[in-house]
């Protein structure tokens, strides 16, 4: 399939051809929500603590004697059914990342960018040169374009745009190599340079 790139002052610059099997796949919600959701149980601090009855700052003595009060028999006060005792198999640290083949994971990505290119929500930039590395300059660009979300990946950073693109909030820059299911989803456009396009190629192929 073909699609047609501009430059960032939103002229055209002739066409791209995008390789069917990556850009051209019916997307499948199931894939994608997988893979979101190994990425962000990977992300997860899993940092949850609490404290059991071996871990309370009770007296371990038995508060009362066991027979002769006519209550019910206890031990001491760090029991789970006091207040302020123990906590009975809370949480605790741990990892939430669970395993995702490589195949499926590059399955998962190549259905975000179908997603997107069928969406229409995908643009291809010629590069991603500014003559002045401003943000002040970049934001009225971006404005112009219409890109109110934008996800934009090159083959590697371009450190100009990158630190021109650093103070505009609804604008993320990621090199192909970290190109990822949750970041392409999240945002309302996607924005491929032809070499970024060209690097996803052959890092999915």
């Amino acid at each position: 399939m073909q699609a047609q790139a501009i430059t960032l002052t939103g002229e055209q610059s002739g066409t791209v051809e995008l390789d069917d099997a990556i850009f051209g796949l019916e997307p499948r919600a199931d894939i994608l929500h997988r893979v979101v959701r190994w990425q962000r149980a990977r992300q997860q601090q899993g940092t949850h603590s609490t404290l059991g009855r071996s871990e309370v700052s009770y007296s371990t003595k038995k508060i009362y004697r066991q027979k002769g009060t006519g209550g019910a028999r206890h031990g001491d006060k760090g029991a789970p059914i006091f207040r302020h005792g123990g906590i009975y198999k809370g949480p605790k640290p741990r990892s939430h990342a669970h395993d995702l083949n490589k195949k499926f994971r590059k399955l998962g990505l190549m259905h975000a960018l179908s997603a997107k290119a069928r969406a229409g929500e995908l643009v291809v930039v010629e590069n991603l040169d500014l003559a002045e590395a401003k943000t002040r300059v970049l934001a009225k660009q971006v404005e112009s374009l219409g890109w109110k979300r934008a996800l934009v990946i090159d083959a590697a950073v371009n450190e100009g745009f990158a630190r021109a693109a650093r103070n505009i909030e609804t604008l993320d820059v990621l090199p192909a190599i970290g190109a990822n299911v949750y970041d392409i989803l999240r945002r309302d456009t996607l924005v491929l340079t032809r070499a970024g396009v060209e690097a996803l190629e052959a890092r999915l192929k």
